[in-house]
């Protein structure tokens, strides 16, 4: 059983590498009702995209609180419920956004994260369970924080990474919650992306980039000086997952010598991998499942159509059974203990029901529902999302998930493609706001993991490297053909729509495939790959080199970024495009944007362009993404469904 780091919002969307920004606060207006009225049997619009009534539920270690984030004036805050007397107290009073993500330092305190306006500067805050010394401990500007190890033992203390010095570099330091105290531990030389510590607590690991190897930094103790002991070519997964309990061999998911990232026993003084702990034939592993207090490994996750674990400990695979026996109809997942582990949460999910949070008894075998996520929806009017394939015009299996409107008969419908973000990333199984919103207004959704999605081994996410706007693209084009040919997809109306590089792809199919859509959103994508790469946060400098070689090099590869930069060939596109943009985006500036709706409207031609002042990378704030999808509705009404 794991402890989280920061638990992030329901709602959050993964966009660009990561995850969407939170925003900062304007007087909410009275709210607005959309032009559109309900037609038998659909969902009002902000069901899908109002905050959740409770998430991100955890236990204190001493396992006598809970905690979970719930709305308060359109705000997630963090909530405590002391279990013995029954009180629920609010902890924090956040108005501005939504709190980033929290978790318990001790039993006693709550450590949140929050940022402004969408700019992904996190500070990290805290306060006592009763709500009072709230404090922004590192009350920086233009700084970003991320926790690193919450150091079990320390009530007073945990370690988090800063680039306060240098705002391209994050150092570790130990930080004092109540405080605010800093104390280096480990400088930063110049080229190290991550860290990673032992069960102690003591930076053990770093991960370097150097002349464009990943460079594996060790030590022994704190007492010596990092060195390196191993190094590859960044296409070499080398992932340091966690320490054995002896702190002297650790755990890494690679995929050295293999195609499919395995799980294994590293020895760093023999620089070698020791036995196997587990592989899968066709997906890459790394998850390890874990208990402190027991000292075993007791399983692993890997992530096929759905999620799934092998189990290796016969008390932890008793208590997933017994779970999912009294959970029926529902994935089930442990996400937090208590320490000594006699209590967990349980979440609940499936690809109609956002499900619940409960507080398990394992000894005991007694189960306590905490809350429903979303208690509002009737799952059985909600659509299944189906796993399905097809093969790319080069040979290629393409996975991807294809959701029908609940009742339709899977033939000539209306249908939109909804490429993710990253491009390095991929869609999973479970419920989306997005994809049952627009199933339940009639609309077959298409989710592509496309040549570059991760986890279907190195080759697969090789052949993405310079492919944006080329077969990553033709991939999204055989699957609208695919739904063609399969009679599903009525070919008069298919739009696309996605965020980050899914915005990008959406701008891509518009333009390299014009008459293939009826219409395109593009929510936070890039237009221009040179001005992409220009803006790249600082503190993604350490990897700017691996952004050439899976994007392109600006010089080098001038001619290529020229062709599949939307921006350059905007003359093309003819279908009706919508447009949103946060003004804080830190990873894709607002010029991105800019630059494609001038040089449509240059031409003459409309486009519909919202921009949300106190946003980042993706609406945060629950009335902008209502003002967000009740435009995207009208979009599609007009251009799709007519």
């Amino acid at each position: 059983m794991i402890k989280p780091r920061f638990i992030v919002a329901v709602f959050a969307v993964a966009l660009f590498l990561g995850l969407a920004a939170c925003s900062t606060h304007k007087p909410v207006p009275a709210p607005a009702k959309t032009d559109l009225k309900l037609k038998t049997g659909q969902i009002p619009l902000r069901d899908f995209f109002k905050n959740p009534e409770a998430a991100g539920f955890t236990i204190s270690p001493d396992g006598n609180k809970i905690a979970w984030l719930a709305p308060w004036k359109d705000r997630l805050n963090i909530f405590v419920k002391d279990l013995s007397s029954d009180k629920t107290t609010r902890v924090t009073s956040a108005t501005q956004r939504d709190i980033y993500g929290y978790f318990w330092a001790g039993s006693e305190r709550i450590v949140f994260g929050q940022d402004s306006g969408g700019d992904e500067n996190v500070h990290t805050f805290s306060a006592a369970i009763d709500g009072s010394g709230e404090k922004d401990l590192t009350p920086f500007e233009n700084t970003r924080t991320n926790l690193l190890d919450e150091l079990e033992g320390d009530d007073d203390h945990i370690l988090i990474t800063i680039n306060k010095d240098d705002p391209r570099l994050f150092d570790v330091y130990k930080l004092n919650i109540v405080t605010g105290d800093l104390k280096l531990e480990a400088r930063n030389p110049g080229d190290v992306s991550g860290w990673m510590t032992d069960h102690n607590g003591t930076v053990r690991l770093a991960v370097a980039s150097r002349n464009g190897q990943n460079v594996i930094l060790y030590r022994k103790n704190a007492n010596d000086l990092f060195r390196p002991i191993m190094s590859m070519d960044f296409r070499t997964a080398f992932a340091p997952l966690l320490f054995d309990f002896k702190n002297e061999k650790f755990y890494v998911s690679t995929n050295i010598d293999r195609d499919k990232q395995a799980i294994y026993l590293f020895d760093p003084a023999t620089l070698k991998l020791e036995h196997l702990v587990f592989e899968h034939p066709d997906v890459d592993v790394v998850q390890l499942l874990y208990s402190k207090t027991r000292k075993v490994i007791t399983g692993a996750g890997f992530y096929t159509d759905k999620h799934h674990y092998v189990f290796f400990d016969d008390k932890r695979e008793e208590v997933q059974a017994d779970l999912e026996a009294m959970l029926p109809g529902h994935e089930v997942i442990i996400t937090d203990a208590n320490k000594d582990e006699s209590k967990c949460i349980v979440r609940t999910y499936s690809d109609r029901s956002l499900g619940a949070g409960y507080i398990y008894d394992i000894e005991n075998k007694q189960l306590e529902k905490i809350a429903k996520v979303s208690p509002w929806f009737d799952q059985s009017k909600l659509a299944e999302m189906k796993p399905v394939s097809f093969t790319s015009r080069d040979g290629l299996t393409i996975n991807g998930y294809l959701s029908l409107p609940k009742g339709k008969e899977a033939k000539n419908l209306p249908i939109l493609i909804n490429p993710h973000g990253g491009p390095w990333a991929r869609d999973y199984w479970g419920f989306n706001p997005e994809v049952q919103f627009l199933t339940n207004r009639g609309i077959a959704v298409m989710q592509v993991n496309f040549r570059g999605s991760v986890g279907y081994g190195r080759e697969f996410w090789e052949k993405g490297f310079k492919q944006w706007g080329l077969n990553m693209q033709n991939d999204l084009t055989d699957a609208v053909n695919w739904l063609i040919d399969q009679g599903i997809a009525d070919p008069e109306r298919v739009a696309i729509y996605g965020a980050s590089y899914g915005g990008y792809a959406t701008l891509g199919g518009l333009t390299f495939t014009p008459d293939l859509y009826a219409c395109g959103i593009d929510y936070v994508g890039p237009s221009n790959l040179f001005t992409l790469l220009e803006t790249l946060p600082p503190y993604w400098e350490t990897e700017k080199e691996e952004f050439y070689i899976k994007v392109g090099d600006p010089v080098r590869d001038y001619k290529l970024l020229r062709k599949v930069s939307p921006v350059f060939h905007a003359d093309k596109i003819k279908a009706p495009l919508f447009v949103a943009q946060g003004a804080n985006d830190p990873r894709v500036k607002k010029a991105e944007s800019d630059q494609i709706v001038k040089a449509l409207r240059d031409r003459g031609v409309a486009v519909e362009y919202m921009v949300k002042d106190n946003e980042g990378h993706g609406f945060q704030n629950q009335e902008n993404r209502f003002d967000f999808y009740e435009a995207m509705e009208k979009f599609l009404d007009e251009h799709l469904l007519q």
